[in-house]
């Protein structure tokens, strides 16, 4: 009977332990990424923001550029860092998802590699050129090549969505091959030259310096962090905003030694936009 008198005393007294134990807790919030070097960015310029806010970040690295939308479609994820804004809105477009994107974030470009010539100069008829086969990045990739004059596409067709049907001029005769994009890096010594988005080329070890020419991204070619649309109001999508609009964010790109110094910074995070 006395037990029964004071079990009310003992549940409240457990439930508030338990409540208290479980505030004490880190929320899970895992980031998938592509490989290269975002996985690095998500764990040494955001993890850290984030843990301050209760987050436990776990980053989770996808082997290409289809697998890291279709794991936050089906929530196996909670946001990503891999693509930009072109290439998200034509995957939602073509896979019917309803993704938002959060913010910008400092981004590698792409570039022309080659390890046998040093200029386009050298380049010549019948040598192979290789490109990603996506058709985002495909479109991008005959954007770059036009602006250096080496092919010229049909002027009705809008550029971001031109595909090798719409070059109208060759002049020095190249051979185009579109391959998966994370198979440009290991290709490369059997090509004249490859045009590889940087983060699988810094992956196989490459340098950003190594290539004959980078590309000057425009805004909507910066990568961005990606969520479902269902959770854009969620605090956690707005911890992470924070977190990428923070100033140890912003130092950590402004370190000269670090490989992410050259990365092409979004508009929000120059001086004029701060």
């Amino acid at each position: 009977m006395k037990l029964n008198r004071f079990m009310p005393f003992l549940l409240a007294s457990m439930l508030s332990v338990g409540v208290g134990h479980a505030a004490g807790l880190a929320q899970p919030l895992i980031i998938g990424v592509a490989p290269g070097p975002y996985g690095d960015m998500v764990n040494q310029a955001i993890k850290p923001e984030l843990a301050k806010k209760g987050y436990q970040v776990e980053v989770k690295e996808f082997s290409d550029y289809i697998q890291p939308n279709m794991a936050l479609s089906n929530k196996s994820i909670d946001a990503n860092l891999f693509q930009n804004q072109r290439y998200l809105n034509r995957f939602m477009a073509d896979k019917g998802l309803k993704l938002y994107a959060v913010i910008s974030v400092p981004t590698a470009s792409m570039g022309f590699y080659s390890s046998k010539i040093r200029s386009f100069d050298e380049l010549k008829a019948g040598d192979i050129i290789t490109l990603p086969n996506d058709p985002s990045n495909l479109a991008r990739s005959l954007e770059f090549l036009q602006k250096y004059h080496l092919i010229t596409l049909n002027p009705v067709i809008t550029p971001t969505k031109a595909s090798l049907r719409d070059i109208r001029d060759n002049p020095k005769g190249l051979v185009f091959k579109p391959l998966e994009a994370a198979q440009l890096p290991r290709a490369l010594s059997g090509v004249t030259g490859s045009l590889i988005n940087a983060n699988f080329a810094i992956a196989a070890g490459l340098k950003l310096s190594q290539a004959i020419q980078l590309d000057k991204l425009p805004e909507d070619i910066k990568n961005l962090i990606v969520v479902r649309e269902e959770d854009a109001d969620k605090p956690f999508v707005r911890d992470m905003r924070e977190a990428v609009q923070s100033p140890a964010f912003a130092a950590f790109f402004a370190d000269k030694t670090s490989l992410f110094y050259d990365f092409q910074k979004p508009d929000w995070m120059t001086p004029a936009n701060r």
